[in-house]
């Protein structure tokens, strides 16, 4: 019979740094977005994101397991995206045509995309162990 594999627990590697991937892929979804549509003002486009991916970081079970896809990487990409579309509607930032869809599909594949990357490695190692 088939398992799941184990969550992928960082043994030496200190949350922060999950965190800061989080981060820089906020950032380069905006900077994405401000270069493709001509837009001014790279702080007023990323602030509203940055506070969510903060408020979805509060959490204590992302922090506890960042890389897991689930809960964690769902988590952080909800939150991320519902409270950063909810403040740029509240400040005025704009909500008008696909963006909120084109928001969601781009932080969805972003935030949980990478978390794929190490459980995919987890699993093969896994796999290897099981036949040493």
């Amino acid at each position: 019979m088939d398992t799941a594999p184990e969550p992928v627990v960082p043994d030496q590697v200190h949350p922060a740094w999950w965190f800061g991937i989080d981060a820089a892929a906020v950032l380069l979804f905006a900077l994405v977005g401000m270069l493709s549509h001509g837009s001014d003002g790279y702080l007023g486009i990323v602030w509203p994101f940055l506070v969510g991916l903060a408020v979805a970081w509060f959490v204590p079970a992302v922090r506890a397991l960042p890389l897991l896809i689930w809960p964690s990487g769902v988590m952080i990409w909800v939150f991320t995206a519902g409270i950063g579309l909810a403040l740029r509607a509240v400040s005025g930032g704009g909500m008008s045509g696909a963006f909120p869809w084109v928001t969601l599909g781009v932080l969805g594949l972003l935030l949980v995309g990478w978390r794929v990357v190490p459980e995919v490695v987890e699993r093969r190692r896994e796999r290897r162990a099981r036949y040493l």
